[in-house]
């Protein structure tokens, strides 16, 4: 549950809530509601397949067992790549907030140093994402007093409206800071009791997660209105200071790096154990699935993603980085919705499939082009390998 809360409340805040409201304008939080149920179709779905196929890999073991072999190569290879994306976004948003002069380096620092972390095991890791989401939780709180207590605050400031691209546009947006609850479902061989445990970890985690971007959400929306809050480079630290507390601005900026230090340490986590799980399948070279035989974790994979991601945190803008790992992840979970919907109890599974192609082809041109080219060509390679 805790490493789920690391990757979504790090990446919802403090890298999607304003280019949401630039999207959605006064329909920001019809965004976010629509997001939510979305991600619950989603994290129905994940439940109850990571309740019958306890393994690392999430959708993609799912994708192969009821969809065939194919989806399930799409459904990994569309994680491995938007997640990716992923982590050099969170990445950057580290140096943006802790370094903005040198923002590529302070990136590439903060993946190396992470990697590191995860190759130590998941024990180590679940302790310091402990630490992060307490620290994290502690900060949101205390902007939601400081803003609520200010006697700038506003109601009249949250409006509700907004045209349905624009909505739709932001939910797909604002469903990047949903995600982290795959991050739970990939650990099927490192937790005990996995058919218990999965299913309980991931709706509470999603809840949690809900209720905190809707008080800060609305807290924010508060003092800087939906226009304020679709120009601000670091929205948190936007309202504390329009709310007369300039002084909280650093420690909000302390608060948004850890956040996103949180999802990153997280993100690469699960990404290194789909890595795994395709390794193992010969989707990926073979040597990925090696595991340590100390450390219990797929030490390979951890350090190709770790390589890969601190190239693209040198290199990648992390608004489009945001945009084409939002397209991918809503493809991903759209075939873990197909696979839960070969079950008994189909409307969930059928919603959350159709809601997340929805949102996928809202998203701007650009990301959806990419993804598409993305996911054609690792179709294309499957195509060539069975040939």
């Amino acid at each position: 549950m805790v490493v789920g809360l690391g990757s979504m409340i790090g990446a919802g805040i403090f890298a999607a809530l304003a280019p949401a409201a630039a999207a959605a304008g006064s329909g920001l939080l019809i965004g976010l509601a629509v997001a939510a149920v979305v991600a619950y179709c989603n994290a129905n779905s994940s439940a109850r397949l990571a309740a019958l196929y306890p393994q690392s890999g999430g959708t993609y073991i799912y994708g192969r067992e009821r969809l065939g072999r194919f989806w399930g190569y799409l459904a990994g290879w569309a994680f491995v790549v938007g997640k990716t994306a992923s982590c050099a976004a969170m990445a950057l948003t580290v140096g943006y907030y802790a370094w903005p002069a040198q923002a590529h380096a302070v990136a590439v620092a903060a993946v190396v140093a992470l990697t590191a972390v995860n190759y130590l095991g998941i024990q180590k890791s679940a302790l310091l994402t402990r630490v992060i989401v307490a620290v994290v939780l502690a900060v949101l709180a205390a902007v939601v007093v400081v803003v609520a207590s200010s006697g700038h605050a506003d109601l009249a400031r949250v409006h509700i409206g907004g045209d349905v691209g624009g909505v739709l546009r932001a939910a797909g947006l604002l469903f990047f800071a949903f995600a982290g609850y795959a991050r739970i479902a990939t650990l099927g061989e490192e937790v005990r009791e996995p058919a218990r445990t999965i299913p309980r970890a991931i709706p509470v985690a999603l809840a949690i997660t809900l209720v905190v971007y809707a008080v800060v959400a609305v807290a924010v929306l508060t003092v800087l209105g939906s226009d304020g809050l679709a120009r601000a480079a670091a929205p948190l630290a936007d309202a504390v200071r329009a709310a007369g507390a300039p002084w909280f601005e650093p420690v909000v900026r302390i608060g948004a790096t850890v956040a996103a230090l949180g999802s990153l340490l997280a993100l690469i986590l699960g990404v290194s154990r789909t890595t795994l799980a395709m390794a193992r399948d010969r989707h990926l070279p073979r040597a990925l699935s090696a595991v340590h035989p100390r450390f219990g974790v797929p030490h390979r994979a951890e350090l190709a993603v770790g390589l890969v991601v601190a190239v693209l945190a040198a290199t990648a803008d992390v608004r489009g980085a945001i945009g084409f790992s939002s397209f991918a992840v809503l493809v991903y979970y759209a075939i873990a919705n197909a696979s839960a919907w070969t079950l008994a109890r189909r409307a969930v599974p059928g919603a959350g499939m159709v809601g997340c192609l929805v949102l996928a082809l809202s998203l701007p041109v650009t990301s959806v082009v990419a993804g598409a080219v993305v996911l054609g060509v690792g179709a294309a390679v499957y195509a060539a390998r069975r040939s």
